[in-house]
């Protein structure tokens, strides 16, 4: 048995996530929703996972920000929202394109019986007044990223002051310390969970494939197919971006395939956050930006969820026979990007983003009902997309601060 550990410990990681994705399929499709009984093995994953973002959030933003001058945080913070906007808008167009050039649900009926109860979409303005919590707290408890990303800011800028103050210039060197003692601490941690997750991967592969089935896809598979395809050329969008900013694809995917992977399978960006800074300490980039760049893309960053909603929208015009107008068009680029600021990145939120357009552009809510028969299948690929939408962003603009001295906020 030691023998058989040792060798699964060494191994690969993504060799064991893709034998783990294989054997998933295997059992989905022989066992069917019997799979279920292996829920509670993935609901495992996901709660390590959950149970790692707070520490590591808070912990390596606080540490970043007193590695990085105040300055540098604020001009690499606007780079960041202008990306997020842009490639937002930008996935949609992509979607839209793609979508009228393969027209998915054409030729289908709508069944106006069917309906579904869709949560109220919580809204831009919302969303911008939760980065400031009430209580503290409850921003933690609730796991309220925005929230957590700026009590860490706060908190980081004043550990930095006290550094740097001659009465409680000791004080605050402890309490660096401390902390950075604590982010090293959680990233040992982070490495003994990865031993899980092919485990966790396995169990919730095998039971989404046991429940959607093979009909499911089938019968509306061209709407799948449209979407992959849309978040391929997305992707090649990436691979440009990378390329102008001459980044190493090879050495970028080499570790941010965990993370992509995760989220592919656990449909939830902010679930799949603890990888996705792992991945973003392994590929070096500046702790200042990426600990405050991946929990706020995780929230309000989802070129995934964006491509969704336009190839969605093109698939509900050509069911009821009206495709879309450029008015229309333009309305889906304009209030998609906010929906998908707007939405949190948690399994099921796509619906509320596809429903929020769906109401704007006229398109009937019925489709929506239509489109939750695929939601995990096309949730799957979404989320992927959306974690390494996050990636690429921090990684890019990693790279366009290399210019720039970077300087600790505090000198000794």
């Amino acid at each position: 048995m030691k023998s058989v550990w040792r060798k699964y410990v060494e191994s690969s990681l993504i060799l064991k996530i893709s034998l783990a994705l294989i054997l998933g399929v295997i059992a989905g499709l022989v066992f069917g929703k019997d799979a279920a009984v292996l829920t509670p093995f993935g609901d495992l994953l996901l709660r390590l996972l959950k149970f790692m973002i707070i520490p590591l959030v808070t912990f390596t933003l606080i540490v970043g920000v007193n590695q990085t001058k105040i300055g540098n945080l604020g001009r690499m913070g606007g780079k960041v929202f202008l990306y997020y906007v842009i490639t937002s808008a930008l996935a949609i167009i992509v979607g839209i394109t793609i979508g009228s050039l393969f027209e998915p649900g054409t030729g289908m009926t709508l069944d106006t019986n069917e309906k579904i109860e869709v949560p109220e979409n919580p809204g831009v303005m919302s969303v911008l007044l939760s980065i400031v919590p009430e209580n503290i707290f409850t921003a933690f408890t609730e796991l309220n990223l925005l929230g957590i990303v700026f009590t860490a800011l706060v908190f980081g800028v004043a550990i930095s002051a006290l550094r740097s103050s001659e009465k409680w210039g000791e004080a605050g060197e402890l309490v660096y310390n401390v902390i950075e003692g604590l982010n090293e601490a959680t990233f040992k941690i982070m490495q003994a969970i990865l031993l899980y997750i092919p485990i966790g991967i396995f169990a919730i592969i095998a039971k989404t494939v046991g429940n959607q089935g093979v009909e499911t896809l089938t019968s509306l598979g061209n709407m799948v197919l449209v979407l992959y395809v849309a978040l391929l050329v997305q992707v090649a969008v990436y691979l440009l971006f990378m390329l102008f900013t001459k980044v190493s694809i090879k050495d970028f995917f080499k570790h941010a395939r965990t993370p992509i992977l995760t989220a592919f399978v656990t449909q939830s960006s902010s679930g799949t956050l603890p990888l996705t800074l792992d991945a973003a300490k392994k590929l070096n980039l500046n702790k200042g930006l990426y600990g405050f760049s991946l929990p706020f893309g995780a929230t309000v960053n989802m070129d995934g969820a964006a491509i969704r909603i336009a190839i969605s929208a093109v698939f509900a015009a050509n069911i009821i026979g009206d495709p879309l107008t450029f008015t229309d068009m333009l309305q889906i680029v304009i209030v998609g990007t906010l929906a998908t600021i707007g939405t949190a990145g948690v399994p099921g939120a796509g619906i509320i983003m596809i429903a929020t357009v769906f109401a704007q552009v006229g398109l009937p809510m019925e489709a929506v009902a239509i489109l939750t028969a695929i939601d995990a299948l096309v949730g799957m690929g979404a989320t992927a997309l959306n974690v390494t939408g996050d990636l690429v962003a921090t990684t890019v603009i990693n790279e366009t601060e290399k210019k720039h001295q970077v300087e600790p906020a505090y000198q000794e």
